[in-house]
């Protein structure tokens, strides 16, 4: 009786370490074995390659756990009937749940779950030999589980188990914990850099309407005044109509030309130091479009819609922007467009963009529709609403609180509680 209680705990222990590696080798950080791994430690190559070959590895890993419980159980039956008789198989069936339960799996898969990463280095090796001893068996079930699968016309690829790669970015970046304005704004970042594929420039562009052109038929001087009050270097030049855009003009060219000349400016012709413009797509993604900036050497571009009107600008500092937030520097006119109100609600201008709006407070205002609050209202109402309107939507009150003509142009937006539903 002592012998077969040693073989019994022995099995136990085995069980214990088959649940735990389970729970260790699928819950460890795929990043950091990566990062182990280029670092050159042996181990963390070891779970990468074990992580490739899910199959075997859970196989290999549920066969030998099946294989000593069941005979552990088996064991303990037997003892236990031979000392009590019949009702020994009750008692056997009691102690065997109990312990199989409490020190072969909650024990170990706990332990795992809290240590994954250093208990999946731990047990590399050991697994490894296992998964190797036991291929023929796990590839035979496994063949015998595809053929019975197959008859239900269910088509099995373990991988696609696991979810894709940009999935499990997303969710690494929104469990990464903390409210800190520091922390805020890497989630901010990285969410950006995985929607740089997604977003359109036509979302993120400088509307025609906020775009300083020149008119190339002007007198010199007045366009060195004009270049020299705008706070941009790169300024579109039109001819004859505002959406015959003829070139761009930057500033640095503008000023070398002066130089040259000196006083006299009367021959100064402002179209031929302009160079040819660049349009663009309004569909056009951003993660193209940054590569398509990289690979012209260019940080201008004019956005037009399906017929060709102009839409407005995009540049590349946009689309950096769009990553790491609001960059200004000295000649930048930057007005937030957003003021916050002791009563918790926010006065918005209508043309902040909703991306810049979930990007600050962190909501999930949708942006599929509309670009700007202002758009999102039109969107939502399916009216053009007057000033004192309100509207309740997405989680927040909207109240119409400026217009001017058709266009919205502030909007107090309340994050709506219970207690605020007297709209």
């Amino acid at each position: 009786m002592f012998t077969t209680l040693i073989v019994i705990v022995s099995l136990l222990v085995l069980s214990a370490f088959f649940s735990g590696s389970e729970t260790a080798l699928t819950g460890a950080s795929k990043p950091v074995m990566h990062q182990l791994a280029r670092t050159g430690n042996h181990r963390a190559e070891i779970v990468n390659r074990l992580h490739d070959q899910k199959e075997r590895l859970i196989g290999a890993l549920l066969l030998g756990n099946n294989l000593v419980n069941i005979l552990a159980s088996a064991l303990a039956t037997s003892m236990l009937i031979t000392t009590f008789g019949d009702s020994g198989v009750a008692y056997a069936t009691i102690a065997m749940t109990l312990l199989i339960l409490i020190f072969a799996e909650i024990l170990p898969k706990t332990y795992a779950i809290r240590n994954a990463n250093q208990a999946a280095l731990s047990v590399a090796h050991a697994v490894k030999a296992l998964v190797c001893v036991l291929t023929p068996v796990t590839a035979t079930i496994n063949a015998v589980v595809r053929g019975i699968l197959k008859i239900f016309d269910v088509d099995f690829h373990a991988e696609q188990v696991f979810g894709t790669g940009a999935e499990e970015l997303r969710g690494a970046i929104e469990l990464h914990a903390g409210k800190t304005e520091t922390v805020k704004q890497e989630r901010a970042m990285l969410r950006s850099v995985l929607d740089l594929g997604e977003v359109q420039v036509g979302e993120i562009m400088i509307h025609r309407k906020s775009v300083t052109a020149i008119d190339a038929s002007l007198p010199p001087q007045q366009v060195i005044s004009e270049v020299l009050e705008s706070p941009y270097t790169r300024l579109p030049l039109w001819q004859n109509d505002a959406d015959n855009i003829i070139g761009i003009l930057h500033a640095k060219a503008l000023l070398r030309e002066v130089r040259t000349r000196g006083a006299d400016l009367s021959g100064l012709d402002v179209s031929a130091l302009a160079t040819p413009p660049w349009f663009i797509p309004e569909q056009t993604l951003l993660l193209d479009q940054l590569e398509a900036f990289k690979q012209r050497r260019e940080h201008f571009a004019l956005v037009i819609d399906e017929y060709g009107s102009l839409m407005g600008v995009v540049t590349l500092e946009d689309i950096i922007e769009e990553v790491v937030g609001n960059i200004d520097d000295e000649h930048d006119v930057s007005p937030t467009g957003v003021t916050p109100r002791s009563d918790g609600s926010y006065l918005i201008d209508g043309a902040v963009t909703i991306r810049d709006l979930n990007r600050e407070f962190e909501w999930n205002l949708p942006d599929e529709e509309a670009a700007t609050i202002a758009g999102l209202v039109l969107h939502e109402s399916r009216r053009i609403p007057e000033v004192g309107q309100r509207f309740l939507f997405h989680g927040f009150r909207f109240e119409i609180v400026r217009r001017h003509h058709h266009q919205i142009t502030t909007i107090r937006l309340t994050p709506y509680t219970e207690t605020a539903d007297s709209v």
